[in-house]
């Protein structure tokens, strides 16, 4: 477990989020989440090749399309996608990788904090950012 000091500077120093499973439906967590962060400040990059764009920026196929280093990984796909997501997440520079509220796979964790990423597992950002930051 990540201490709460050390999380938030990690947010408060961050300025980029790639959200991996980001959807155009404003009816979906991964939409209001991202649209709290993108208000917050951070830039958004969404991962998700079924959509082009979601609040005003490009959506990108895949974590290895990423244009830039993303500081923050945060995850809206099921449990058994988390596997598939750690080699990328590891090449792509970033130094958190958080899954939302449900989403958990602690081989996958361990396998991330031993390259260096800070993992925060079945969170919601939005109400971690909120209690720490403050909105």
């Amino acid at each position: 477990m990540v201490a709460d000091a050390a999380l938030a500077e990690l947010l408060r120093s961050a300025k980029t989020i790639a959200v991996v499973g980001l959807s155009d439906d404003a009816a979906r967590a991964s939409f209001g989440v991202s649209r709290y962060l993108q208000r917050n400040g951070y830039r958004i990059l969404p991962v998700n090749p079924n959509v082009a764009e979601v609040h005003g920026e490009r959506a990108w196929p895949s974590l290895e399309a990423l244009p830039e280093r993303p500081d923050v990984i945060n995850v809206f796909r099921r449990s058994e996608h988390l596997a598939g997501l750690v080699e990328p997440a590891i090449a792509s520079g970033a130094r958190l990788f958080w899954t939302q509220l449900g989403v958990r796979d602690d081989e996958a964790a361990q396998r991330l904090e031993d390259a260096g990423l800070t993992v925060v597992q079945d969170r919601c950002l939005m109400i971690e950012h909120l209690r720490l930051l403050g909105g």
